[in-house]
């Protein structure tokens, strides 16, 4: 019962990126290799290290299920999404967001292909260091459909459903090198609800097509570093991922003081509950995330309750980070042993 978990990223150290640079961009949707400070000839080696540090920290604070930290991302998103054929990289589009925000975006100018494994390593390399349940993330076809422009296909559907099959091409390869979790990273569900009920939980299940460890989705409101407006209390899109074949739905729900009652419409899934706060710098008590995490069982039975931060912890303070994952692991320990 209530199983700790984290959502994916964790801090990189300041000696692999420039944090300062890295905080000043809006998230990435190109490469952005300007953010590393190692020179290509020992950046993999130094990822590597890096990657080693973030397992051990998970596993010092006691999270059950652990990540590789997306060590090796300059985002959750751009690393696999720039290196599909069908792309091109080299002349980005720009897109507007709802604020006015301009952001260079890939261009798709082709038919989407993966023609080869993108994040296989990473989850070859996380399994050979951790001896604790693994799970791997990858961006997910609709949000990923969201962050480009297209300039080929004949519609976002077509894109969107083309990105499924890349994505499930690569969640195979993971699930082969003993991936236990496999997440998929929809923030952008939220962004356009009407598109997303039209196409995205087919496009989520054509993703996780023959995927058999337990999935999950996750949903949020964006990253709190990134977010500086006040986030809703309420998902515009969630009751529709019933539908999905996803085993789990992951949703931020500390920072925007969700209304947990919205958790009735998922009925059958285990959800992934933010528990841990990203925008408080402050480290939680356990006792504050035990409370958050009753507040869950008020809907959820504990084994269908999956502790969690609210989102990718990659732009904390790592001693903040890791406070907040012993924070998080001695909560859920205590509403555990009240179940018992």
């Amino acid at each position: 019962m209530l199983t700790t978990t984290v959502v994916g990223s964790y801090p990189q150290p300041d000696w692999l990126v420039d944090r300062a640079l890295l905080l000043a961009k809006r998230v990435p949707r190109i490469r952005e290799q300007g953010i590393w400070r190692i020179p290509e000839p020992l950046l993999e080696q130094a990822q590597d290290d890096a990657t080693i540090v973030a397992i051990r920290d998970m596993e010092r604070a006691g999270i059950d299920v652990v990540t590789d930290g997306e060590i090796r991302r300059e985002s959750y998103s751009n690393r696999f999404a720039t290196a599909l054929d069908g792309v091109d990289i080299k002349n980005p589009a720009m897109i507007r967001d709802r604020y006015g925000n301009e952001t260079p975006v890939p261009r798709v100018v082709g038919k989407i292909q993966r023609t080869r494994p993108i994040e296989l390593r990473d989850m070859q390399f996380l399994r050979r260091n951790t001896d604790r349940p693994a799970k791997i993330t990858l961006p997910g076809p609709f949000t990923m459909a969201q962050q480009a422009r297209n300039e080929f296909y004949p519609d976002v559907e077509a894109l969107a459903m083309d990105l499924a099959l890349a994505v499930n091409a690569e969640l195979r390869d993971l699930q082969a090198a003993g991936a236990d979790v496999i997440q998929l990273d929809e923030p952008w569900l939220r962004n356009d609800p009407e598109a997303a009920r039209r196409f995205a939980v087919r496009a989520i299940n054509r993703a996780l097509d023959g995927i058999t460890v337990p999935t999950v989705v996750h949903l949020c409101f964006g990253y709190a570093a990134v977010v500086k407006t006040q986030k809703p209390t309420g998902y515009s899109f969630l009751p529709q991922l019933a539908d999905s074949i996803a085993t789990q739905i992951s949703i931020e729900a500390a920072q925007p003081k969700l209304d947990l009652g919205i958790l009735g419409d998922l009925a059958g899934k285990t959800i992934m509950l933010g528990v841990i706060d990203l925008a408080d710098r402050n480290v939680e008590s356990p006792d504050t995330v035990a409370a958050r995490i009753r507040a869950g069982l008020t809907y959820l039975k504990p084994e269908r309750l999956v502790p969690a931060p609210d989102c990718g912890m990659k732009y904390l303070a790592r001693e903040t980070a890791f406070g907040k994952l012993k924070a998080l692991v001695e909560g859920a320990r205590r509403v555990r042993g009240e179940l018992a």
